[in-house]
């Protein structure tokens, strides 16, 4: 019987994650399980083939499970490439929060044993189906709407159904899933959302106005998004990638979408934990 498979995924600096890979292939040879790394991770790494490596020019969806080594933008990649596959995403956390990580760097090893026992809970993730300028997306922790650097003040109406809500001059908007309100919407004074809550939150970027609050939107329903500046374009990112621009008049849909990923989190350890734990060492980064 064949063991497991599982592909690799690394942030951008291959120096910082190397110990830990080659632990991840010391544990992955000791039980007999294959390492997949498309070409980017094989050229990241300097990798030739050996025994339990499969190197190739994509990543494979048929794998048992996804490590993610870096920070939650990695963790997000990762995430978003094993959407609606039901492969685990099993994050170590080589950023500053690693809100979404399921181990620090100096638990890896132990970590990777734990994933390959399968010793760990999955959690269904969310996101959010995005529809703008003829093209569709999927976020994982939020999508952003945003003024052009060195251009004037946004101007955005938002819309559930066919009700809108109201405008706001303003350099920008965030609509995030409960996985990302710890982010760019918490930055924005947005409401934290508990894993496992259901709905989108909208926040703002400083906007020009004493009445612009955050604003959940159920789970069923569908945002509108209206650029209402007459000349400026304004920027859309996705997961904090740049996607597309949005001229005046254009419309961005919004819908929320249930259990788009799955996430790795070692069993006994809760949503709360986890905010306490990551944030509370906020107040002492440099």
């Amino acid at each position: 019987m064949s063991g497991p498979t599982a592909s690799v995924i690394t942030h951008r600096r291959p120096e910082e994650t190397a110990p830990a890979l080659d632990a991840l292939m010391e544990v992955a040879r000791s039980v007999g399980a294959r390492l997949l790394f498309d070409q980017t991770e094989v050229d990241k790494h300097s990798l030739k083939p050996a025994e339990g490596l499969e190197l190739g020019p994509t990543a494979r969806q048929d794998v048992d499970i996804c490590f993610a080594l870096g920070g939650d933008g990695t963790i997000l990649r990762a995430l978003r490439t094993y959407a609606g596959t039901g492969v685990p995403v099993f994050g170590v956390n080589f950023g500053e929060i690693g809100f979404l990580a399921t181990v620090d760097r100096e638990e890896a090893k132990v970590g990777f044993q734990r994933a390959f026992a399968r010793e760990f809970d999955v959690l269904a993730v969310p996101g959010i189906a995005i529809r703008a300028a003829g093209d569709t997306w999927i976020a994982i922790n939020d999508v952003s709407v945003q003024r052009q650097q060195g251009q004037r003040v946004a101007s955005l109406s938002y819309a559930v159904g066919d009700d809108e809500i109201g405008r706001v001059r303003c350099d920008g908007l965030v609509v995030a899933t409960p996985a990302g309100s710890t982010g760019y919407n918490l930055a924005n004074g947005g409401p934290v959302m508990a894993w496992g809550v259901e709905g989108m939150v909208v926040s703002f970027i400083a906007p020009h106005s004493l009445t612009a609050r955050a604003l959940v939107v159920a789970p069923g329903d569908t945002l509108t998004i209206e650029n209402r500046s007459p000349e400026e374009e304004v920027d859309i990112a996705v997961d904090g990638r740049p996607v597309v621009g949005l001229g005046p008049g254009g419309r961005l849909e919004a819908r929320f979408v249930d259990a788009q990923g799955l996430l790795a989190q070692l069993e006994g350890v809760n949503f709360y934990q986890r905010l306490r734990e990551k944030f509370g060492r906020l107040a002492t980064l440099p």
